[in-house]
């Protein structure tokens, strides 16, 4: 079948929109019309080289959608299914699979551009193979996934809303509760305030942190920030974030840090603004080449550093939660939606996302 797509050809390059080739699903796959992908910095990351990734390829990872079809094998799901797509689509068989770390899965992690035969359902109007993205590619009015990587949901809520479970919110929400396990009375401060950092502070919020500290350097974020469940606010661009942090724990620092920006600097600021004893969470991906430090008092101070990969999560039984928390009130994903977008200004969105604009931009298919 056709259908339209978001494809990176070259690094550093736009996006470019056209009609390419979509095959049915084959054994363990289903069809998903797409109702919402989020633009999330990790498809910013693969434009811009950070994460490796094969070209050509459609990107989009982050999204939620309807089953159309499914390919022979399928068993958990049906026509008509509303699902949200897992970017991790776990085996349930490998080594950490079985020790209950689906976020970790070997098999889906070295998945590359393909599917779990090894092969591509898509390709351009030139008869090139496009590599599908983290086996999603819901940059596009339909896709493909393995059934794993489609986590059937309630078909109440709306579905360009869950798209944001499908990677942020999960990732951030996850790196408070599952990774981290914040305790209600605990301190926690949050660098940078994008859709990843935003949903750390719900995840606080939610676990019964107070203080729950968000640094930024634009307003607009900070502003959002409290009303997503932040008690202080700290400017970076204006502020001394430690100084900052330290005046509102009493000199000390507080119990926990998450650092969701993935530079070397912020991360270096997060594990200074713990106390002793305290802990420090990597949830922004850093360049390869990324040398992140810290000093010896790592071992005097019996601080802890730790990395959260998808917010510890297994997204067949957490993204139906988080859904849950969202229907009753509990988490705000509405209000993380800045706007939403057509395919075609999918670039446009790409370029807010550079500018630090709002929180999710999410594309939307008629």
């Amino acid at each position: 079948m056709k259908t339209k797509a978001a494809v990176l050809y070259q690094l550093g390059e736009p996006l470019e929109i056209e009609e390419v080739e979509l095959q049915s699903p084959k054994s363990g796959e289903v069809l998903v019309k797409v109702a919402g992908a989020g633009v999330c910095h990790s498809d910013l990351s693969v434009i811009e080289g950070v994460i490796p990734y094969p070209l050509p390829g459609v990107l989009g990872h982050e999204g939620a959608g309807v089953v159309e079809a499914l390919g022979p094998g399928v068993t958990r799901l049906q026509a008509g299914d509303h699902v949200i797509f897992s970017f991790i689509p776990s085996c349930g068989e490998c080594f950490y699979c079985r020790r209950g770390k689906p976020n970790l899965c070997d098999t889906a992690l070295r998945l590359g551009g393909n599917l779990y035969d090894g092969t591509s359902r898509l390709s351009n109007s030139k008869g090139e193979t496009l590599n599908h993205f983290s086996a999603t590619s819901c940059f596009a009015e339909y896709t493909v996934v393995p059934q794993q990587g489609a986590i059937k949901v309630g078909p109440d809520a709306p579905l360009d809303k869950l798209a944001l479970i499908g990677c942020c919110v999960t990732t951030g929400v996850g790196a408070a509760i599952n990774t981290a396990k914040v305790e209600p009375g605990s301190s926690v401060a949050i660098f940078g305030c994008g859709g990843v950092g935003l949903s750390v502070i719900q995840g606080a919020a939610i676990s019964g942190a107070q203080p729950v500290i968000a640094i930024d350097l634009i307003e607009e974020r900070l502003a959002l920030a409290k009303e997503l469940g932040a008690t202080h606010t700290i400017n970076a661009s204006k502020d001394d974030a430690i100084r900052g942090i330290r005046d509102l724990t009493e000199g000390r620092g507080v119990d926990y840090a998450f650092e969701a920006i993935g530079r070397e600097e912020t991360f270096s600021q997060a594990y200074r603004s713990i106390h002793w004893g305290g802990t420090c969470v990597m949830v922004g991906v850093p360049s390869t080449e990324a040398r992140p430090t810290f000093d010896s008092r790592l071992v005097m101070q019996e601080r802890t550093i730790m990395g959260s990969l998808y917010g510890s999560s297994n997204p067949h039984v957490d993204f139906l939660k988080l859904t849950q928390l969202y229907e009753a009130g509990k988490l705000k994903l509405d209000e993380m939606v800045t706007r939403t977008r057509p395919l075609e200004q999918i670039n446009a969105a790409l370029d807010d996302l550079r500018a630090g604009l709002g929180a999710r931009t999410v594309i939307t298919f008629d």
